[in-house]
């Protein structure tokens, strides 16, 4: 289902605002867009006036008990709050998959302006010792070879289409220091801010800009499964965890033309860890 309108102040996200001149009429894809910090991102980016492709392999969220907006779909959430969205069943490991996600969002929408590379998966803590190779290469393919698939697909178009578009890739700040006994992951998601720096380099003369969010540590629905009802606060400086609306709102600037002159840059939020 697709609904046009403006969304109304009182059904938008949390730390949504009700206009952005520099989104509003845009198309995204994004990508992990059923949960967490990809459902806030989808959701932030329509209240907008983004319309948006939901990519991912299912349209419920993982676990509607921690989501804001419980188990309905990200789609129906936008769409009930008058903003405009489509869902695309998209595994990010697969070239093909990724191709039809931007070529939804050319198709239905007519165009591709942002692309947001958020899918990603976490086995847990484990040491290189514990760690399987089966849970290394899927880790792998999802966060690193997804964002370099999901890249790809969007340079591709937005290449011969010679429109420019804005890439937000989400890291993470274990691809920056060191996490303990996240070594995939740690692995994954440093290769995702290589990547996001040297497509900027080649892509720049395209007006295609290619940055980075990475995030600290974020409430999800995935994080409780790990911290549970009592998160441990004192991970960060900052006297909270972050939210998946603290990090919607840094791929909002860097997806919008308030950060129109940075490229190749990573946005880290997360409440002052990496600064101690």
């Amino acid at each position: 289902m697709i609904v046009r309108g403006t969304a109304p102040a009182s059904e938008l996200p949390s730390g949504a605002q009700p206009t952005d001149r520099s989104l509003a009429g845009e198309v995204a894809v994004v990508t992990g867009a059923a949960s967490g910090i990809g459902r806030a991102v989808a959701r932030r980016l329509a209240a907008g006036g983004v319309r948006v492709v939901v990519a991912d392999l299912r349209p419920d969220p993982r676990d509607g008990t921690h989501e804001e907006g419980g188990h309905a779909t990200t789609v129906d959430l936008i769409c009930s709050a008058g903003g405009e969205a489509i869902f695309a069943e998209t595994d990010v490991s697969k070239a093909s998959a990724l191709s039809r996600a931007v070529a939804t969002a050319v198709d239905r929408f007519g165009a591709l302006d942002i692309m947001v590379n958020n899918a990603g998966i976490w086995h847990g803590h484990r040491t290189i010792l514990e760690e399987t190779e089966a849970e290394f290469d899927s880790t792998i393919a999802t966060n690193l070879k997804g964002v370099w698939l999901g890249c790809k697909a969007a340079i591709a178009h937005v290449v011969e289409a010679g429109t420019g578009a804005s890439i937000v890739n989400i890291a993470s700040i274990a691809g920056m220091v060191g996490l303990a006994a996240e070594p995939a992951y740690s692995a994954s998601k440093g290769g995702v801010i290589g990547l996001t720096r040297q497509l900027a380099i080649d892509y720049a003369p395209h007006r295609i800009r290619v940055n980075a969010v990475a995030p600290g540590f974020v409430e999800t629905s995935l994080s409780r499964s790990v911290m549970g009802d009592n998160p441990e606060h004192d991970l960060t400086p900052w006297p909270r965890l972050g939210t998946v609306t603290d990090v919607a709102s840094a791929v909002a600037f860097l997806a919008s033309d308030d950060s129109g002159w940075m490229t190749g840059e990573v946005l880290v939020v997360d409440g002052g860890y990496s600064a101690r």
